[in-house]
């Protein structure tokens, strides 16, 4: 019988393990920042175009490497970070398997330069889908330099499968910032399109949490610190009033490694018990110390996932040590008030009764008997007559021979507040609605009966009306008395920037956006002032994961955000004319029976459905 088995050959054995390890541009980010750090650089500078999909470029000046090195680094399952297999329980590097660049040059052309300190020449090497074309020496400084062009050059349908620019630059940064807050001592440098986005000194933790998060960070963290046999702990947890609706700033590190824990995100969230929003999310930067020998991170490529030997001690310990000091910070209420000693209660005294005081009164005192200089008291008539009387008129005569008198003189007699339904007057007709439980608005057709949701019509309407007003005419902003000054961190001026155009469109005013912070003059006139700053966490929440690079995509995404978060919410009670408005409108729409979201606006029941539940 023929052999059926046989060995595959070395490229499609790297373009395989390409598939696991290199998912998109992100993935080559996070190989090639590790390998730096492990090669013991102290600045590293990253170079990206159109998200990583024409060019990633790590530059560091670390170790470097000769000649042999250069070309023996691009094996499979070639490295320096182990010699055997008991070193995988010993592990103090970010890379071990000796599969990263081996993955990476199978699927992209790759250009190595690096030089160690010891020689006077370089190495330099280029690479085409695992092929070495070129290996020469080189003049250049002391570390290596590596750009990955053309990613995924050789399989067309995993380059089809990439997102847009804008959304794999997010996971670009997203790595590039996981890098740089566990080595504060290192000096990262991150370019996109030849624009700087970040320049980071070597700092302490504190100071490269803020520099990658923005200014305003700094005064939201509570730091965290504990140290047992099992572990040491250090880092920071984030206000409770800072907390977002997104899980944008929860980071775990293990042995200066970044780590994704759902077990242990439970205990930080459990810590904030009682202190956080409904959906809202506690930031933190934790930074864990265990013995390598206790954990397991050899389980994934992307070496993210970490089983511990004993995870509910290492919870107990996390959970136990957030919330001492959230109270140690006067974060959370406590129990232990200052008190006043002079008011605690002596113990001989605890028992002794207590004596009435004595009290002297002056039963001659008369306050009639002396004159005041304002007037006196008659006693005849028992009443009070003031000295000077005579002109009292006087104090009016400018008002009353004056030209204006008090009558042209507008005086707001009542309180004006915005209807949710701004518009023209309308003559509204007696209808037959009626709002059921402040959630439901009922009416009739000739034959049927509608049961509507009030929040999903709104939502509907307000969405149609955002699409018209985004794509064809600046919608009516409503000026603020005082402009709203909201502080926002790296990631949301980013995502701010690119929605700037749509906001003024739908309806924002805005007269300056800086770093950290973004000036609003006007906002849309259905949107009261109180609600805007939730408004707008909400969207930059929703657009922070995933920012659609189309136009179109983009202003339905955004349409629907602020539909979503201005429409009426269930509880509201309308008023008659409020409710007919929200049915005329509803129905005037290009798509009344389903929101946004594909859900259901409304149901019918007609009256055959009514006769057949008595029968």
């Amino acid at each position: 019988m023929n052999s059926i088995i046989h060995l595959l050959p070395d490229h499609v054995a790297n373009q395989i393990a390409a598939g696991e390890v290199v998912q998109r541009p992100a993935s080559v980010v996070k190989e090639l920042l590790e390998n730096a750090v492990d090669a013991n650089a102290t600045s590293i500078t990253l170079l990206v175009k159109e998200g990583g999909k024409t060019l990633i470029q790590v530059i560091d000046n670390g170790l470097g490497m000769g000649d042999t090195d250069a070309r023996l680094s691009f094996e499979r399952h070639a490295t320096s970070k182990i010699n055997s297999a008991d070193d995988l329980f010993r592990l103090h590097t970010k890379g071990f398997r000796g599969e990263a660049l081996a993955s990476i040059a199978a699927v992209s052309h790759v250009e190595m330069k690096t030089k160690t300190e010891d020689e006077d020449l370089g190495s330099h090497l280029i690479i085409e889908g695992s092929n070495i074309v070129q290996q020469e020496p080189c003049v250049t400084p002391v570390g290596t330099s590596i750009a990955v062009k053309n990613l995924f050059f050789n399989i067309p349908a995993r380059r089809n499968f990439l997102k847009s620019t804008t959304v794999e630059q997010k996971h670009v940064i997203d790595e590039f910032q996981r890098v740089a807050l566990v080595h504060p001592s290192v000096a990262f440098k991150l370019v996109h399109n030849g624009s700087e986005l970040f320049n980071l000194p070597a700092a302490n933790h504190r100071q490269r949490i803020v520099g990658v998060m923005g200014a305003r960070t700094n005064e939201k963290l509570v730091p965290v610190k504990e140290e047992t046999d099992l572990i040491k702990l250090t880092g920071f947890v984030g206000k409770p009033e800072f907390a977002k609706k997104s899980r944008g700033e929860q980071f775990f590190f293990v042995n200066d490694r970044f780590i994704k824990h759902p077990y242990l995100h439970h205990a930080v969230s459990s810590a904030f018990e009682g202190l956080l929003k409904d959906k809202a999310y506690p930031s933190y930067f934790l930074y864990l110390q265990v013995n390598p020998q206790s954990i397991d991170i050899n389980i994934h490529p992307t070496k993210t996932e970490v089983k511990f030997d004993n995870e509910h001690s290492i919870y107990s310990i996390l959970r136990s040590s957030v919330k001492h000091s959230l109270g140690q910070f006067n974060v959370s209420p406590v129990l232990d008030f200052n008190k006043d000693s002079s008011m605690d209660t002596d113990y001989v005294q605890h028992k002794t009764r207590a004596k009435i005081p004595s009290i002297d009164v002056d039963r001659n005192f008369n306050p009639f008997e002396a004159e005041k200089e304002s007037g006196y008291f008659k006693k005849n008539t028992g009443s009070f007559q003031s000295k000077s009387t005579a002109n009292w008129e006087s104090l009016y005569t400018e008002s009353i021979d004056g030209d204006d008198t008090i009558m042209d003189i507008e005086v707001e007699s009542e309180q004006i507040s915005p209807s949710l339904f701004q518009g023209q007057e309308k003559t509204y007709q007696s209808s037959g609605t009626f709002q059921l439980q402040r959630k439901y608005i009922i009416t009739s057709t000739k034959s049927e009966m509608l049961i509507i949701d009030q929040h999903r019509a709104h939502f509907r309407i307000l969405y149609e009306e955002l699409l018209k007003n985004i794509t064809a005419q600046p919608a009516l902003s409503q000026q603020l008395l005082f402009p709203l000054k909201l502080q926002l961190d790296s990631n949301e001026i980013r995502v701010f920037k690119i929605l700037k155009e749509s906001l003024v469109n739908a309806g924002f005013s805005i007269s300056e956006l800086g770093e950290d912070f973004v000036k609003i003059n006007g906002i849309p006139n259905r949107l009261p002032e109180s609600e805007t700053s939730i408004l707008l966490d909400q969207l930059l929440s929703d657009f922070e994961s995933d920012i659609p690079d189309s136009g179109f995509d983009q202003t339905d995404r955004l349409a629907k955000s602020l539909a979503q978060s201005m429409a009426i919410k269930n509880g509201t009670l309308l008023q008659k004319e409020e409710q007919t408005e929200l049915v005329n409108l509803l129905f005037s729409c290009k798509e009344p029976v389903l929101t946004p979201l594909n859900r259901l606006v409304f149901v019918k029941q007609s009256a055959a459905d009514f006769d057949k539940k008595f029968m």
